[in-house]
């Protein structure tokens, strides 16, 4: 049992210390260097729409930005020419934008709400374990291209998958080019579907995902390569697929795909998006920049 307060000692709480650091923040201003804490203040801001501006480039959210500020624009010059109706039916859109921003935006939010969630110290500290799941997931996945057998392999990130992992057959395996391997083989019971990697391991095989709706995309891609896009739309995962046509891998995030990728570039794309290392290496910076050019 922990000791009682002394007597006529009143117990610390937590408005007490918000009270304190709030003072010391107020004193802090009130000095000589206070103007600090307005730069503080601005630079706070300027990462917050920085991080944002990561988040959306290159996606459709831009253009949806764009059509947002245009309404915006028209709203303000409708009342600047005293154009009644259309200034009037133009605020009865804006009353409803802020819905239609939270329903259009659903899955942008989710990144920016994930990532700021994100614990770099512990992530680091896992560095060697993702590092070791990453080559076999590229021995694995190289492996079935080059036997023309099809896989899709889904690695989650941030954002938990369990919705996804609930259709499959729940494994909780340790990760193996052999395990994912003999998984895809045609006479195996699980090769439809996709395999799900969370922290290491298997969590689930044969588990459905979502197919991508975007009629930008080529007709080329069947729904193995649909199902990797649609799944990286509505969520931070990286989705790897193996095609039995063409032999060759492919990779799938934040709603974009690329192809061909051999497996040091596919490497280092790994590393780098799963957050190993910081710096991509001269293979890996060369898929994301492909990747930039294949989204929509």
């Amino acid at each position: 049992m922990s000791p009682a307060p002394p007597l006529g000692v009143p117990p610390v709480t937590l408005r007490d210390v918000l009270e304190a650091i709030k003072g010391i923040f107020e004193a802090f201003r009130g000095s000589s260097v206070g103007w600090l804490i307005e730069v503080l203040d601005v630079l706070i801001l300027a990462y917050l729409f920085y991080q944002l501006a990561i988040l959306i480039r290159g996606t459709r959210a831009v253009q949806m930005m764009t059509g947002a500020v245009f309404i915006l624009a028209s709203y303000w010059l409708s009342g600047v020419l005293q154009l009644v109706t259309v200034h009037r039916f133009i605020g009865y859109l804006l009353y409803w934008i802020p819905f239609a921003m939270i329903v259009i935006f659903q899955n942008t939010i989710r990144r920016v709400l994930t990532r700021f969630g994100h614990n770099p110290f512990t992530q680091r500290a896992r560095a060697g374990q993702i590092e070791a799941s990453i080559s076999e997931i590229v021995l694995a996945i190289t492996s079935l291209a080059e036997r023309r057998v099809g896989g899709l392999i889904v690695i989650e990130r941030e954002q938990g998958l369990r919705n996804f992992t609930e259709t499959g057959i729940e494994l909780d395996a340790l990760i193996s080019k052999d395990l994912i391997v003999s998984i895809f083989q045609h006479d195996s019971p699980m090769h439809d579907g996709a395999i799900i990697v969370q922290e290491g391991r298997v969590r689930a095989a044969s588990c459905f995902l979502p197919l991508t709706v975007n009629p930008q995309l080529s007709k080329e891609f069947g729904s193995r390569h649909r199902a990797a896009i649609g799944l990286t739309e509505e969520t931070d995962a990286i989705c790897l697929a193996a095609s039995e046509e063409r032999g060759t891998v492919s990779a799938a995030f934040e709603g974009r795909i690329i192809e061909n990728i051999d497996p040091s570039s596919l490497r280092g794309f790994l590393l780098v998006h799963l957050g190993v290392t910081g710096r991509p290496s001269e293979a890996g910076a060369a898929v994301a920049q492909a990747a930039r050019r294949a989204g929509p």
